[in-house]
């Protein structure tokens, strides 16, 4: 294997609870046609991350997350890596929130045919592992346009 030189990394994640953050910020992007999530804090006990939406879902959006999430988890998708320099970076991924100092060598994290960015953290090597997301509670600002989702993976 090709030794690729990438930034240092200071964050040690929980594989489950990183992975799904890849998968929700996906599935936000197909319901609700956003960006990926602006603010986000993963961990082990509970996971909050926070999104810009033109509205305020409703509880059926809500639960069409949520069954949407696990949906996803149930069809075990792989989780894989490929490394590309910043020229071979597909059209679909973008790189603004990559740190100023990164390297020329992406490592770009693809689930199935669903998600795909770049990232140097920790995952799951298949969907199945993240076991269930549980959707814990939901927040919107109003003046933010801010849609925050608390949820917790559980093995």
């Amino acid at each position: 294997m090709d030794d690729y030189i990438l930034n240092e990394h200071n964050k040690e994640e929980f594989p489950p609870a990183h992975t799904a953050e890849h998968l929700l910020n996906q599935t936000m992007i197909r319901i609700f046609g956003c960006e990926r999530s602006y603010n986000a804090h993963v961990e082990r006990k509970k996971s909050k991350m926070s999104f810009h939406l033109d509205h305020k879902p409703s509880r059926q959006e809500e639960r069409e997350i949520e069954r949407r999430m696990n949906e996803l988890i149930d069809e075990d998708l792989p989780v894989t890596f490929e490394f590309v320099t910043r020229d071979e970076i597909p059209f679909d991924v973008k790189l603004d929130r990559l740190p100023g100092d990164a390297s020329d060598t992406i490592r770009l994290v693809r689930i199935g045919d669903y998600d795909v960015c770049p990232c140097i953290g920790k995952h799951v090597r298949s969907t199945s592992q993240i076991g269930r997301f549980e959707m814990l509670g939901t927040n919107w600002d109003e003046h933010e346009r801010s849609f925050r989702v608390r949820f917790k993976v559980i093995a």
